[in-house]
C-alpha cells in the first residue's frame, strides 16, 4: 500500500536507435508497457509523417479485417481466440528473433505477408458475395413470377363461368398490370393509384406466404402480388411511373391469358409457363445453396484466425503510430523522447540493446536520461484487481499530480464505511454482500466470457471489490445498529427489564430499568445497541441523537485527516510557505473548534452522568436509598435545613437549593459540572458568548474554550495575508530574470522598466485574491462540510424508518388477517424492498458517499489536475480496441 500512497516515480528519456532497428525495439518495448512517448513532430499534419505510407497500410488491413468480421456475424460464428489471453498471445508473438540476412524482413515484410493472405481472402470473399446478391436477386425475381402467375390464375377464374361465347374481359376490353409490391406499402400503393386514376382503376392484392430477402442487406420483407386492371392508354403510363416510384416489381403476364374466345389454351399457357419457371426455381436455389456453403465455409476459415490478424495489426499500426512520433536528425538514426517509470529504466535499456544486437547492427543505440527541467510528469499508480476500482473511482473526478498523496489509498477504506453507515442493516447488506462474492467468486469465468458485455455489466463487474466492501460494512453497521430489516435481533439478551416481559402484557408507556447495577460492567451490551431500544417510545430520539453525533465525529475527522495530507504533500515537495502559512493554520483552525467539539462528544458519553447527577441530589439520610459509604451532613447548622443529604455531605436546604449549590465540583455555571449539558448550545456560545460554560464538562472549561476561540480567530488573519507578504517578499528579494536590453533612450528604459513592474504587481494581486479565496472556501466549508455530513444520520435514518414502513405495512398488518393475504403482503414486501431499498437506496447512499469524498474530503488537499500515464503498450491497445 505504500507503494500506492504516490505515483511511481518517472524519468524523461532521450532514445537514440538505428532506423534498421527502430521496429523490433518498438516491439520489444510496447510489449513491455512501460514508456510513454513524446511527439517531436507537432508541426507536421499526419500526411507530413515519415511512415505515413505504413499507416495506410494497416488502416487497409483493418477496413478488410472489418469487411471480415462483418460477414462472419451474418452466420453467427464464434471467433477462434487467439490465445488464453494477450499476455500469452504477446509472448509467442511479439519479440525480435536473430536475423542473419535482409534487414528489411522486419514490419514491412510482415506487413507485406499479411496483406497478400488477405487480399486473397478478401477477393474470394467479394467475387461470392457479388455472385451471392446476383444469384439472389435472380432468384427473387423467379419467386416473384412464379407468385404472380399462381396468383393471377386465382384472379381470372372468376372469368371462366359465362353465359355465352364470349367471356366478361372479352366484352369490357379491359388491359392489366402486374408484379410484388411491399406489403408496408400496399395501402399507400393503393391509395395513390385511386386518386391518380380517380377511381378509374379495379387493383386486387393476395400477400406472399413466405418473405423474400432483400440481398443488399440480408432483411427479409412481406410481398404482395397485385393486379390491375384498367382500360385507358394514359393510365397506363401513370400506372407505370407509380409502380417505379413505389419499388414494385412489374412482370407480363401471357398476352392471351385473359382474353382466348372461350377456350383453354389460354391456361394451358399459363401452367408451362408455371411449370418452367418452377424449374429453374429449383436450378437457382441449389446454386444459392451451394454459393452459401462454400461463403459459410470461407468465413469459418476467417473465423479462426481473424483475432490473430486484428491484434497483429492493432500492433503494427501502434509501432508505426510510434514511429511517427520520433524525429531523424541524422540520416539513418532515430530520436525519441519519453516517460519510463523509473524501476523500469533497466529493463528498457537492455531492451534497446537486445533489439540492436540481433539486428548486428555496428551502431549502438543509446538511452540515456536527459537533464532537467522535464516537461510535467505523467502520474501512473500500479494497481491490482482490488484497487483498480477506486483508483478509477478517484480518476474519474481528476488524475492526481505526479507524486500527490492518492486519494484512493484512503477512499478504499472510507468510502464502503461511509456507506455501511448510512445502509447499515445486516439484512439488506446481506444480499449486497451476496452480490459481490458472486462477481467476485466468478471473475474469470466472467473475464473470459465470450462477446462484448454492456456497459452497466462491466462497470459493475470493475467495481465487484467495492460492492464487496460495501456490502461488508453495510452488515457491519448494521450489527453495530442492531438493525435488520428493521427488526432489533436479541442476540446476547437485553440488558433491560420492565413489567409484562415474561407475559407478553405490557403496556404503553411502561418504564424499563436496566437488570445490574448501571456502573456494573455486565449492564453493558456485548456488541452493538440493545434491542429494547427498537421498541422503546424514545427510539428516534435516541438513534437520533447517536446517529448525529456519529456523523459529526467521522465527518471532522476525515476533513482533518486531508488537511494532514495537504501538509505531508507541501512536506514531501518542499512547499515551506504552504506548510508553515497554510496548513498549520487550518490544522489550528479545525482543531481549536472541530476536534475540540469531537472531543467534547467522547467525553460526554464517557462521562458516567447518572453519578454526578446523583451526587446533586438530595437524599434522607435514614431510606432506603442511601448507601453506607455516603457522607452523612450535620442539619443542624443550618436553620433552613430540610433533614436531607447529597452524598457528598452537603445539607439540603427547604429554600430551594441550585444544582451548583450542591454538586460538589465546582466547575462553574448552573450546571457546576453535575449536569449534562446541551453540545449544540456549548458549542456555539463558544463564538456568542465567550467565556461563559453554562453546564461545563470539567474544571477550566471557559478560560481553554477562550484560549482555542482565539487561535482559532488569530489563524485566520494568518491564513489570509502571511502567504501573499511572503511571496512578494521572495519576488522583491530575488535578481530579476527579466533583462532589460540597455538602450540611450531613457523614455524606452522606464517604458520597460513600469511595464516590469507592472507584471509583477498584476501577479501579487492574483496570489491575494487566489489566497483570500482559499481562507473564505476553507473557513466557511468547514462550516458548510461539517454539516454535509449530517447526510449520513439522514440516509441512514430515512433507510431504517423505510424499512419499518415497509414492515409494518405490508407484513405485520397482514399476518392477523389469513395465509393468503400474509402471503400476498409478503409478495409486496419482497417487491418493494428490492426495488426500493435494495435498488434505489443503494444508488442513492453510493452517490452521497461519492459527493463526501469528491467535495468534503478531496477539496481539502487534491488537486486533480495531474496528467494520466499513458504508456505504449499493445495490450492496452487491444484490450481498448475489443472493448470499442
Amino acid at each position: 500500500m505504500a507503494k500506492w500512497f504516490r505515483s511511481e516515480p518517472m524519468e524523461y528519456i532521450s532514445l537514440i536507435m538505428n532506423e534498421d532497428a527502430a521496429h523490433d525495439c518498438l516491439a520489444d518495448l510496447g510489449k513491455m508497457g512501460v514508456i510513454q512517448f513524446t511527439d517531436l513532430n507537432p508541426d507536421l499534419t499526419p500526411f507530413q509523417r515519415r511512415y505515413v505510407t505504413y499507416v495506410k497500410r494497416c488502416d487497409e488491413l483493418e477496413r478488410k479485417l472489418r469487411f471480415f468480421n462483418i460477414e462472419i456475424d451474418k452466420f453467427k460464428l464464434e471467433t477462434t481466440p487467439a490465445a488464453s489471453n494477450i499476455d500469452t498471445f504477446l509472448d509467442k508473438n511479439v519479440g525480435t528473433t536473430k536475423k542473419t540476412g535482409d534487414s528489411s524482413s522486419g514490419g514491412s515484410a510482415y506487413i507485406k505477408v499479411l496483406e497478400d493472405e488477405l487480399e486473397i481472402y478478401d477477393k474470394q470473399l467479394r467475387e461470392l458475395n457479388s455472385y451471392n446478391e446476383k444469384l439472389t436477386n435472380e432468384f427473387n425475381e423467379k419467386v416473384e413470377y412464379q407468385e404472380v402467375l399462381e396468383k393471377c390464375a386465382e384472379f381470372y377464374k372468376f372469368d371462366n363461368n359465362t353465359d355465352g361465347d364470349l367471356k366478361k374481359l372479352d366484352i369490357m376490353k379491359f388491359n392489366s398490370i402486374s408484379g410484388v409490391v411491399s406489403t408496408e406499402e400496399r395501402y399507400r400503393f393503393e391509395r395513390m393509384i385511386f386518386r391518380t386514376t380517380r377511381g378509374n382503376s379495379l387493383i386486387r392484392f393476395s400477400e406472399i406466404g413466405n418473405p423474400i430477402v432483400d440481398p443488399e442487406n440480408g432483411v427479409s420483407s412481406s410481398k404482395s402480388v397485385f393486379l390491375i386492371f384498367y382500360k385507358s392508354s394514359t393510365i397506363d403510363l401513370k400506372l407505370k411511373k407509380i409502380c417505379d416510384a413505389f419499388q414494385a416489381h412489374r412482370y407480363t403476364l401471357p398476352p392471351n391469358m385473359d382474353i382466348d374466345n372461350g377456350n383453354m389454351a389460354s391456361n394451358n399457357v399459363a401452367i408451362k409457363l408455371m411449370y418452367e419457371n418452377k424449374l429453374e426455381l429449383i436450378d437457382s436455389r441449389t446454386v444459392l445453396l451451394k454459393n452459401r456453403d462454400t461463403r459459410y465455409k470461407l468465413c469459418c476459415k476467417l473465423a479462426s484466425n481473424i483475432e490473430k490478424w486484428t491484434w497483429m495489426t492493432l500492433k503494427e499500426k501502434a509501432i508505426y503510430h510510434t514511429l511517427n512520433q520520433c524525429k531523424a536528425d541524422v540520416s539513418g538514426m532515430l530520436r525519441g523522447e519519453g516517460w519510463v517509470i523509473s524501476e523500469n529504466m533497466i529493463d528498457t535499456i537492455n531492451a534497446v540493446n537486445k533489439a540492436h544486437a540481433n539486428m548486428d547492427m555496428a551502431m549502438p543505440s543509446l538511452v540515456q536520461q536527459l537533464k532537467q527541467p522535464w516537461p510535467t510528469p505523467p502520474t501512473h499508480f500500479i494497481t491490482n484487481k482490488f484497487t483498480y476500482g477506486y483508483q478509477e473511482f478517484v480518476n474519474t473526478y481528476g488524475i492526481p499530480r505526479y507524486r500527490e498523496a492518492n486519494p484512493a489509498l484512503f477512499t478504499a477504506a472510507t468510502f464502503p464505511f461511509l456507506f455501511g453507515v448510512m445502509y447499515g442493516d445486516m439484512g439488506h447488506g446481506l444480499f449486497l454482500l451476496l452480490t459481490g462474492m458472486n462477481l467476485c467468486w466468478n471473475e474469470k469465468k466472467i473475464e473470459n466470457a465470450p462477446g462484448k458485455t454492456d456497459e452497466l455489466t462491466s462497470g459493475l463487474f470493475m467495481g465487484r471489490y467495492l460492492i464487496l466492501m460495501m456490502g461488508f460494512f453495510a452488515v457491519y453497521a448494521g450489527v453495530i445498529y442492531n438493525d435488520c430489516f428493521s427488526l432489533g435481533i436479541n442476540f446476547f439478551g437485553t440488558r433491560y427489564e420492565f413489567d409484562g416481559m415474561d407475559t407478553l402484557s405490557t403496556e404503553v408507556g411502561d418504564m424499563a430499568y436496566l437488570k445490574p447495577v448501571e456502573s456494573d460492567e455486565s449492564s453493558v451490551y456485548p456488541f452493538g445497541l440493545d434491542p429494547i431500544w427498537h421498541v422503546a417510545s424514545n427510539q428516534l430520539l435516541f438513534f437520533n441523537s447517536f446517529k448525529m453525533k456519529l456523523s459529526v465525529v467521522f465527518g471532522i475527522s476525515q476533513m482533518f485527516m486531508g488537511t494532514c495530507l495537504k501538509g505531508i504533500n507541501a512536506i514531501y515537495f518542499n512547499e515551506k510557505l504552504d506548510l508553515f502559512f497554510e496548513v498549520i493554520p487550518m490544522m489550528i483552525f479545525s482543531s481549536s473548534l472541530f476536534l475540540y467539539m469531537v472531543l467534547l462528544i467522547f467525553m460526554k458519553w464517557s462521562i458516567d452522568w447518572n453519578y454526578r447527577m446523583s451526587l446533586a441530589t438530595c437524599y434522607d439520610p435514614t431510606g432506603d436509598e442511601w448507601l453506607s459509604d455516603w457522607t452523612m451532613c450535620d442539619t443542624s447548622t443550618s436553620d433552613d435545613s430540610n433533614g436531607m443529604c447529597t452524598p457528598w455531605g452537603y445539607a439540603c436546604t427547604s429554600s430551594g437549593d441550585t444544582t451548583a449549590d450542591k454538586c460538589p465540583f465546582d466547575y462553574g455555571g448552573s450546571g457546576d459540572g453535575c449536569q449534562p449539558p446541551n453540545l449544540i448550545t456549548s458549542l456555539i456560545n463558544i463564538a456568542l458568548s465567550p467565556g461563559t460554560v453554562d453546564e461545563p464538562m470539567y474544571k477550566g472549561q471557559a478560560p481553554i474554550q477562550n484560549i482555542l476561540l482565539f487561535a482559532a480567530v488569530a489563524s485566520v488573519p494568518v491564513l489570509l495575508i502571511a502567504k501573499p507578504y511572503f511571496i512578494s517578499q521572495q519576488v522583491h528579494e530575488a535578481p530579476h530574470s527579466v533583462v532589460v536590453i540597455a538602450s540611450t533612450d531613457d523614455d524606452e528604459e522606464e517604458g520597460q522598466h513600469g511595464e516590469h513592474e507592472e507584471v509583477e504587481e498584476h501577479d501579487f494581486g492574483e496570489i491575494v485574491i487566489h489566497q483570500a479565496i482559499e481562507t473564505i472556501e476553507f473557513v466557511l466549508g468547514m462550516v458548510s462540510n461539517t454539516a454535509s455530513y449530517l447526510r449520513l444520520w439522514a440516509l441512514s435514518l430515512a433507510h431504517s424508518e423505510l424499512a419499518g414502513v415497509f414492515w409494518g405495512k405490508c407484513m405485520l398488518s397482514t399476518l392477523s388477517i389469513n395465509w393468503f393475504a400474509t402471503y400476498l403482503g409478503f409478495g409486496l414486501f419482497a417487491g418493494i424492498t428490492l426495488s426500493v431499498l435494495l435498488m434505489m437506496d443503494v444508488l442513492e447512499c453510493f452517490l452521497h458517499a461519492l459527493r463526501l469524498h469528491w467535495v468534503e474530503f478531496q477539496n481539502k488537499f487534491f488537486k486533480a489536475d495531474g496528467i494520466r500515464f499513458a504508456p505504449y503498450s499493445f495490450k492496452q491497445i487491444i484490450i481498448d480496441s475489443s472493448a470499442s
